[in-house]
């Protein structure tokens, strides 16, 4: 794989992992504002994520059919068939359960943990997701937990407890974190790590806007039993505007174009290198903090960045040493 390829796998989960850091925000506002419940939240993501994922693959299976349409050989209805991408029958099964582990479980445990925990201890159990991921991909696909691998997530991990524990985010009314929201978070960790630690292969298979499509028409299947009463009982004149606009960056920003990014990830990075990102949420959450006049910056916080870029380094540099390693 080209090193510009790479390049842009890294700016891919970046620019996702930055819209994951302001969604903290957006989705602690929202939940706890108490008018949609964190399923019903989870449903509105879920549906107009698949609306969107499903009118972009009409979009660009029209586009494909009309620039390679061929009047004199074939007809247009032979065109679009042959353009269109199937999923095979014996992939369906497995994007439903990538669906449930990278986004019905991950989101929902996500929206109800984040209301009864405070910001901070939030903060801090969201960024073992590379934990969880280092140890998923070394049981699945044999990716070898090596020493700079192990040192670059350790280092990274300090860094980033470091920067929490030295911001200041205020609790937006929660005083204390409950246990029960400490095993939703950690489940979030969890179920994301088994999904980027095992479904990097089935990724790689379809293209981006074909496997997405398929993983929310599932979640949004998952949900609508659970959340329709919810849903279709909700008085929607009362809610505020400003709700609408962060419902709506919820489910374009957040959902549709965050989750168009990380596949693009997945299909040029390891999935240890993928999760590391998840620090680049807190980071975010702090500088928003610091913009805000919430908070301020000290030598405190500069190291902490630079432990965790040195372990980001550390496990890109793990990771081209497997790939020498294995090309010989």
């Amino acid at each position: 794989m080209s090193n510009s390829s790479k390049i842009f796998g890294h700016l891919a989960v970046f620019l996702a992992y930055t819209i994951f850091g302001f969604n903290i925000i957006v989705c602690k506002e929202l939940s706890n504002s108490n008018l949609i419940s964190p399923l019903g939240l989870f449903s509105f993501r879920a549906i107009g994520a698949m609306i969107l994922f499903w009118i972009t693959s009409i979009i660009l299976w029209l586009k494909r059919t009309a620039s390679s349409y061929n009047p004199s050989t074939e007809t247009f209805k032979e065109a679009a068939k042959r353009n269109y991408e199937h999923v095979e029958k014996k992939d369906i099964l497995k994007i439903f359960i990538a669906s449930m582990l990278g986004l019905f479980l991950t989101q929902y445990t996500f929206l109800k943990g984040i209301t009864l925990t405070t910001s901070l201890d939030c903060s801090i159990i969201i960024v073992t997701t590379p934990i969880f991921t280092m140890f998923v991909a070394a049981i699945v696909l044999k990716e070898p937990i090596t020493i700079k691998k192990a040192l670059g997530v350790a280092i990274s991990f300090m860094g980033i407890l470091a920067l929490i524990l030295y911001s200041a985010h205020a609790d937006n009314g929660v005083a204390k974190t409950s246990p029960v929201g400490v095993v939703y978070l950690l489940s979030n960790c969890l179920c994301f790590a088994l999904y980027l630690g095992t479904f990097r292969p089935l990724i790689s298979k379809y293209s981006v806007v074909t496997f997405m499509k398929w993983m929310f028409l599932f979640s949004f299947i998952a949900s609508i039993p659970l959340s329709f009463k919810e849903i279709s009982s909700l008085d929607y004149s009362i809610i505020p505007k400003n709700y609408y606009m962060e419902l709506a960056f919820l489910v374009i920003c957040s959902t549709f174009i965050a989750y168009f990014l990380i596949p693009i990830g997945q299909k040029r990075l390891r999935p240890t290198v993928i999760s590391l990102y998840t620090y680049v949420q807190p980071i975010i959450a702090s500088g928003m903090s610091i913009y805000l006049k919430q908070d301020t910056i000290g030598w405190q916080k500069i190291l902490a960045a630079v432990a965790v870029i040195t372990g980001v380094i550390l496990v890109n540099k793990s990771r081209a040493a497997d790939n020498n390693i294995s090309s010989r």
